[in-house]
């Protein structure tokens, strides 16, 4: 085991270190001048239960989040492992991200992919600037949940599927 006592001036060698800790993956999606706008994110928490707050790391360059910051709703969905596709479409940088995605929208604009394991219907009521990220600070105003749906998991800049522990 290496262990560095400094700060790394390595962006790989911290992407890496960031890589070793798993976190789930969420697709962020409203419509936005008509259209759908969705992007993946797999730097989601739980914040507060009163108020509800969830939140979520966007980088500051992000054209996409530049498009949904606005948005009077943004759906969050939790995505389940059968989500791989959806979640590769939702980060592609070109073509359309909703090509082959299920999904449905609320009268407000929030989109929510369909067979999630959690979806949260949400707005802005913050925002941190955070180095090149924003944190962003999502006030849940509803949600629905599917818990027999087993989440889609980011681990080692891979996307992996659960599997449980023996008693």
């Amino acid at each position: 085991m290496t262990i560095a006592i400094d700060v790394p001036k390595d962006a790989r060698a911290l992407r890496d270190a960031f890589a070793c800790y798993p976190s789930g993956v969420t697709a962020l999606c409203a419509v936005t001048q008509g259209e759908p706008t969705g992007m993946a994110a797999s730097s989601f928490t739980s914040v507060s239960l009163d108020p509800p707050l969830v939140s979520v790391c966007i980088q500051t360059s992000s054209a996409t989040w530049q498009r949904l910051k606005d948005a009077p709703r943004i759906g969050v969905s939790v995505l389940g492992e059968g989500h791989d596709a959806a979640c590769r479409s939702l980060s592609s940088k070109t073509g359309d991200r909703f090509d082959g995605v299920d999904w449905s929208a609320t009268p407000q604009g929030a989109i929510f992919v369909e067979g999630a394991a959690a979806h949260l219907d949400c707005s802005v009521h913050s925002t941190i600037d955070a180095g090149d990220h924003v944190i962003v600070l999502l006030a849940i105003h509803a949600l629905g949940t599917q818990p027999g749906v087993e989440p889609l998991v980011f681990h080692g800049s891979r996307l992996r599927r659960l599997s449980p522990v023996a008693a």
